[in-house]
């Protein structure tokens, strides 16, 4: 049902459009996202200029991803591993329940993707019979279509869970969370995974870290990655995902919210005030978005040369992150970089008293 949205709403608007073109978002835009989620999005169009990252995976953006994924990351033979797949490798000791001396471990998955990532790690584990179950979570039901079709082909043995979820705005559902006596896996510890760098495109890394360590128990442990280094120092150079993820994004909005080719420009640069490296709409010619979903009817007037980001990424001096993960409360257990000295893997517990 859509919400009740009054005359003086910022998200209802009775004004008349400014001289310009106008841009309608299609059925299938509205039919992917839920009410709060088209809240959420206007919000951060109007008031920072953004379309979420997060959005870009839901509807044919699973496919987008999963194809970009396919094609770029995963090993083959002319390119023979995973930094991310490697970092997993290098540090399974850390992760694989010995630390918390368990004898079977829950992962996981937030920001699940295709699986593709976990495949190996959970291979191991299965081998050694130390997983009680696998919880794929994300924010798009299409990827989490995919991974159930592809980890129930990989490990048929395996339980496996999935639930929509963002982690931006929610801890981990409490039935994983809550100590309660009838629950099978009351005791078994947590490994909770958010790989894929993702960290690094969150809005807000405190209340991210925050609603992970209101979803741990003492036993519990938190894996992620993310690229190390400064972002000011970005050399220019369009490669990975501000290529080629970026550049399909690109064509999904446009496509999704209703913007010609021709009346704008992608665009890619180092953001000074997000300090990140981010890939923008530019603007050819005035324009006005006009968003009208149940109650909502609310325009958003962008001025010509204005720019929209749509994709960003954020990397952590380690100094930086440290402080972050200690904000969250939350400790380090151990981290480790690769080979390169470009990615890190960092494993967290909840800060001692």
């Amino acid at each position: 049902m859509a919400k009740n949205i009054h005359s003086n709403s910022p998200f209802s608007s009775d004004l008349p459009t400014f001289s310009g073109r106008t841009a309608k978002p299609s059925s299938e835009f509205y039919s992917i996202f839920s009410e709060e989620e088209i809240f959420e999005l206007i919000h951060a169009l109007e008031f920072r200029r953004e379309i979420p990252l997060k959005y870009s995976y839901k509807g044919r953006g699973a496919k987008i991803w999963n194809d970009f994924y396919r094609k770029y990351i995963i090993p083959k033979w002319y390119r023979t591993s995973s930094l991310e797949i490697d970092l997993l490798r290098k540090n399974f000791e850390y992760i694989n329940g010995n630390h918390q001396k368990c004898e079977k471990v829950n992962i996981i998955d937030v920001g699940s993707g295709n699986s593709y990532p976990v495949k190996e790690f959970v291979s191991r584990l299965s081998k050694l019979n130390k997983i009680n179950k696998y919880i794929a979570l994300d924010i798009s039901e299409e990827l989490l279509k995919l991974s159930k079709q592809n980890f129930q082909n990989w490990f048929p043995l395996v339980e496996f869970i999935s639930h929509t979820i963002d982690i931006e705005n929610s801890c981990l559902p409490k039935v994983w969370v809550t100590n309660q006596a009838h629950l099978k896996t009351d005791d078994t510890p947590k490994i909770i995974l958010h790989l894929g760098v993702t960290m690094g495109n969150h809005q807000n890394i405190t209340k991210v870290l925050k609603n992970f360590r209101d979803s741990m128990g003492n036993n519990d442990l938190l894996v992620f990655t993310n690229e190390t280094g400064s972002n000011s120092n970005w050399d220019g150079k369009v490669r990975g995902g501000c290529k080629y993820h970026a550049e399909e994004v690109y064509k999904w909005v446009k496509n999704k919210i209703g913007i010609k080719s021709e009346d704008c420009e992608l665009i890619r640069k180092y953001d000074l005030e997000t300090d990140s490296i981010v890939a923008n709409i530019k603007f050819r010619h005035n324009y006005t978005l006009n968003f009208k979903y149940g109650e909502i009817d609310k325009n958003i007037e962008i001025l010509e040369g204005e720019e929209i980001t749509i994709w960003r990424h954020h990397k952590y001096e380690i100094p930086e992150l440290l402080q972050e993960i200690e904000k969250a409360g939350l400790q380090v257990v151990h981290y480790s970089i690769d080979k390169y000295l470009s990615h890190m893997m960092v494993i967290c517990e909840v800060a001692s008293a």
